[in-house]
C-alpha cells in the first residue's frame, strides 16, 4: 500500500522480515515434501504443520541475530551470504534442539535437517541476488551515454575498482574503462570495462570515447606522478577530479561524494615520510602540554595533533580571543573528555606567563607564537624583536624555573643567515635557546626549523586564492624565486617526533625535499580554478 505522496505504508525491513519468513516456511514445506516423494505410502501432508511454529521463531531469532538486517540488498554481497549460511546452519541446529525437547523429533525424517539448510540458503540468498542484478542494470540503463557524464578512470587498481562500482550503482556518471601504466593490464577487464591503455595515452582516449571527466583513483601516488597526471588532464582539456587518500577516506566507498578537485598540496611540497609514532606517542601520552600561539595555523594544528595522542591536559595559549575560542571549542567538541585550559594572553607578559606555567605545570611547552610576516615586520622593528625574541626569551626561562622537561622552539629557514627582521629575530630566540641549553638545567631547548607551510595564514597559497577570486592579478616578486613547502599537518607531525625523541640544545632542520618555484605555484592555482594563466587570470612579477 502507499500513500498519496507515493510513499509505502509498509517499512522496508518489515517487508524482508514477512519475505524472509515464508522462505522459511516454503524451504521447511518443500524439503518434506521432497523427503517424501521417495517414501511409499508416505503420510499425508499438511501446509502448516505442529512444528511449524517453532521453525518460524527459531529461525526469526537466528536471523535478527545474525545481522543480517542490517544488510540492504541494493549491495547483497559475499559477506550476506557468509551470514546466511550460518544463519540458515544456525538456525537448523536450534530447531533440532527444541523439536527434541518437545516431540524428541517425532515424525521428523532426520534428512530434513541436513536439506533444510541448504534449500533455506539458496531462498534467501537467490532473491537478494536478483535483486541486486536487476537493479544495476537498471541503474546502468539510466547511465547510458547522453544521460550521465561518460568517465574515464586512471589507475586499475583496487582504488579503481571501487570507483567504478559505486559509480555505476549511483548512476550519476557513466564510467566507461581504464587507463593504467602497468601495460600488461592493457584489453583486460575490470567489473566489465576495458583498460584501454596507459595514463600517457590520455590525449588520444579523451577525444576517441569522448570523455566528459577524468578521475584519478590512485591515492598513493606521489606528487611528482600528480604533477604529471594533471598537466596531461590539463593538455587534453578535459574536467578531473581525484579521490582522497586513504588515510583522509571515512567511509568505505569512493561515490560521488568523494570526487574532489585536485588540491595545491596534491601537487607540492615532499614526500611523505615513515615518522616513528611509537615515539610520538609516548612523548606526549599522559603528559601535560602547552601550546603557546595556539591559535594559529601551525600552533592549532599542533593541538589537534596533540589532542590525539592522549595527553593527561592540553593548556593552550593565543593573544587572539577569536582564534583562541575557535581552537578551543574544536578540540573540546572532538576530544570531549580531554583536559583543556585556554589562556588569553601575551607571551611577552612576563607575569601572566609565569603564573599560566606555575599553574599548569607542562611537561612539554611548544613554543608556536610569533610574529612571521617579513614585509610587514621590516617597518615594526620594535614589535618584532617583542614578540619574537623577547615573548621567546619570557617562555624559556618560565619553563626552566618551572622545571619544564622539554621546550620546543618552532623557528624558520629564514633565521640561516638573515636577511630581514623576521629570521633577525628568530635567529635570535634560537641562539638565547642555544645558551640556556649549555647550562645546568633540567629542561631540554629544542628548536625545530623548517620552510614555508602550505596554505597557513599569511602565506602565499591564500594570497594567491584571493587574487584568483577577485580576478587577478596574481603577483610573483621574480619568475625564478623558489620556495620549500610542506603542508601542515606533515610539519606539525615532524615537529611532534623532534620533541620525542630529541636531545637539547640542537637545532634540528627538517627535510623540505625539493624547492618549487613561485611561478609554477601561481599557475597550478590558476589552472586548478578552471582558468587558464596569462590569459583568464595574468601573472604579474614584481
Amino acid at each position: 500500500m502507499t500513500t498519496q505522496n507515493g510513499n509505502s505504508l509498509i517499512h522496508p525491513r518489515v517487508a524482508i522480515v514477512v519475505h524472509d519468513l515464508f522462505m522459511v516456511w516454503a524451504a521447511w514445506t518443500l524439503v518434506h515434501a521432497l523427503r517424501y516423494s521417495f517414501w511409499p505410502g508416505s503420510p499425508e501432508l499438511t501446509w502448516f504443520p505442529r512444528e511449524m511454529p517453532i521453525v518460524l521463531v527459531v529461525q526469526a531469532l537466528v536471523l535478527h541475530v545474525s545481522g543480517l538486517y542490517r544488510g540492504i540488498w541494493r549491495f547483497a554481497s559475499l559477506p550476506d551470504l557468509w551470514n546466511i549460511v550460518r544463519a540458515a546452519t544456525v538456525g537448523t541446529v536450534g530447531i533440532g534442539l527444541a523439536m527434541f525437547l518437545l516431540y524428541r523429533l517425532e515424525g521428523v525424517p532426520r534428512s530434513v535437517f541436513v536439506m533444510y539448510p541448504v534449500l533455506l540458503t539458496f531462498l534467501l540468498g537467490g532473491p537478494r541476488l536478483a535483486y541486486r542484478v536487476w537493479k544495476d542494470h537498471r541503474l546502468e540503463f539510466h547511465a547510458r551515454p547522453g544521460r550521465s557524464v561518460r568517465v574515464l578512470i586512471l589507475g586499475a587498481g583496487r582504488t579503481g575498482d571501487l570507483l567504478a562500482r559505486d559509480l555505476r550503482a549511483e548512476g550519476i556518471y557513466y564510467p566507461i574503462g581504464f587507463l593504467d601504466d602497468d601495460r600488461q593490464l592493457r584489453g583486460r577487464k575490470l567489473r566489465g570495462l576495458p583498460v584501454f591503455g596507459t595514463i600517457g595515452e590520455l590525449d588520444n582516449w579523451v577525444s576517441e570515447k569522448s570523455v566528459g571527466m577524468v578521475v584519478i583513483a590512485i591515492p598513493s601516488a606521489t606528487r611528482a606522478e600528480m604533477r604529471r597526471i594533471v598537466e596531461l588532464c590539463e593538455g587534453a582539456d578535459v574536467d578531473f577530479r581525484t579521490v582522497p587518500r586513504m588515510q583522509d577516506l571515512v567511509s568505505g566507498h569512493f561515490g560521488s561524494a568523494q570526487l574532489q578537485t585536485v588540491a595545491i598540496e596534491d601537487l607540492l611540497g615532499r614526500e611523505p615520510v615513515d615518522l616513528d609514532w611509537e615515539a610520538i606517542r609516548s612523548g606526549c601520552s599522559g603528559r601535560a602540554v602547552l601550546v603557546t600561539g595556539g591559535g594559529g595555523s601551525i600552533g592549532a594544528e599542533l593541538c589537534r595533533q596533540i589532542a590525539q595522542l592522549s595527553p593527561a591536559r592540553l593548556g593552550i595559549v593565543d593573544q587572539s580571543e577569536f582564534n583562541l575560542y575557535e581552537i578551543e571549542r574544536e578540540v573540546r567538541h572532538v576530544f570531549p573528555d580531554l583536559l583543556i585550559e585556554a589562556t588569553l594572553a601575551d607571551v611577552c607578559d612576563t607575569r601572566a606567563m609565569d603564573r599560566v606555567v606555575g599553574r599548569f605545570r607542562p611537561d612539554i611547552v611548544f613554543h608556536a607564537a610569533a610574529y612571521k610576516q617579513v614585509p610587514l615586520l621590516q617597518a615594526q622593528l620594535r614589535e618584532a624583536v617583542r614578540n619574537n625574541l623577547v615573548g621567546t626569551m619570557t617562555m624559556a626561562r618560565c619553563a626552566q624555573n618551572h622545571g619544564v622537561s622539554r621546550f620546543v622552539l618552532i623557528s624558520t629557514d629564514k633565521a640561516v643567515n638573515p636577511a630581514n627582521v623576521m629570521g633577525a629575530t628568530k635567529r635570535s630566540a634560537e641562539i638565547f635557546c642555544q645558551l640556556l641549553a649549555e647550562g645546568h638545567t633540567a629542561t631540554r631547548f629544542l628548536t625545530v626549523r623548517f620552510g614555508n607551510v602550505l596554505d597557513s595564514a599569511g602565506s602565499v597559497v591564500p594570497l594567491f586564492r584571493e587574487q584568483i577570486a577577485a580576478g587577478g592579478p596574481v603577483t610573483v616578486t621574480h619568475p625564478e624565486v623558489t620556495r620549500f613547502f610542506m603542508t601542515i599537518p606533515e610539519a606539525c607531525q615532524l615537529i611532534l617526533e623532534t620533541a620525542a625523541i630529541g636531545d637539547g640544545g640542537q637545532i634540528y632542520v627538517l627535510d623540505m625535499g625539493q624547492p618549487v618555484r613561485i611561478r609554477y605555484l601561481a599557475e597550478q592555482m590558476i589552472r586548478l580554478s578552471g582558468q587558464t594563466p596569462d590569459e583568464d587570470i595574468p601573472i604579474v612579477y614584481t
